[in-house]
């Protein structure tokens, strides 16, 4: 059960980091920002479509009477705008990390060399073309897991009592395990670390994992605070990937945080992610 609390302030110290890091903070919300835009207009047409489509998928019950009809098409389109918005939830963080790949390896990249006690990151040694195209590739991976799961949690939705109070719980479980794993695939893109042995290492820590992702699943709910959390919980996976990983820790060190184009100022960064040989 410690492994709980550890997970969970892994995820604070994350939000510590960026807050004392404010350049970074602001640099890693963009990629959130654009995701919120799109995912907020889906939803809003989901929102409006429900009806029409619950109309279309149930023809066999138009004979109904008015309430029994009226009961069963409203708890359809309930389900339906709830199975999107636990899509959105789970998949937010992987369409984030695609879209922001550039911004989050940078600012994760700064976070371990704010605690190496050599003040060094590692290097995947990859063009940024490769690096993009692994990363899509594992994040399409593990979208296809997570949309598997909710597909089989909305169906187990259905059986009473079970469904309104169990299944919600292991649908907080699986998906705080998965935003963990998107989160954590950026540090561990860097250490060359394939995404099977990604799932296989957090299998063996499930109370770390669940104590990081479940709360940022929980929060996420709430909307736009996946935006404003997203740089911290980038920060926060990067810790954890270091203690996974038995890394050694220093204390951190804030000689970035001086003015100008010095190694952590985000716009100096952003030249160096687009020119993998300058690293």
């Amino acid at each position: 059960m410690r492994d709980l609390g550890t997970g969970f302030g892994y995820l604070l110290k994350g939000q510590r980091w960026v807050v004392g890091h404010g350049r970074w903070f602001g640099f890693g919300l963009i990629p959130g920002l654009i995701t919120a835009v799109v995912y907020v207009g889906a939803l809003i047409g989901l929102a409006y479509g429900a009806d029409d489509l619950v109309d279309w998928a149930t023809p066999f019950a138009d004979d109904w009477s008015g309430a029994w009809l009226g009961l069963f098409r409203g708890f359809l389109v309930f389900l339906v705008f709830a199975l999107g918005l636990l899509l959105a939830v789970i998949t937010f963080t992987a369409v984030t990390l695609l879209i922001g790949q550039p911004f989050y390896e940078s600012l994760s990249e700064q976070v371990d060399k704010s605690v190496s006690p050599d003040g060094t990151a590692p290097e995947s040694g990859l063009p940024l073309l490769r690096e993009l195209w692994i990363s899509a590739r594992d994040s399409f991976r593990i979208v296809l897991r997570a949309a598997a799961w909710a597909v089989l949690l909305f169906a187990l939705g259905f059986i009473p009592i079970l469904g309104q109070t169990v299944v919600p719980a292991i649908g907080f479980c699986v998906t705080g395990f998965f935003l963990t794993q998107e989160l954590t695939s950026v540090a561990l893109q860097r250490r060359r670390v394939e995404v099977r042995e990604q799932l296989a290492m957090m299998r063996g820590r499930r109370l770390l994992i669940w104590g990081f992702g479940v709360p940022l699943a929980v929060s996420f709910l709430i909307p736009f605070v996946a935006v404003f959390l997203m740089p911290g919980a980038v920060a926060g996976a990067t810790l954890m990937v270091r203690d996974l990983l038995g890394e050694d820790d220093d204390n951190e060190n804030d000689d970035n945080e001086n003015e100008g184009d010095s190694p952590g100022d985000p716009a100096t960064v952003r030249l160096t992610v687009q020119d993998p040989d300058a690293r």
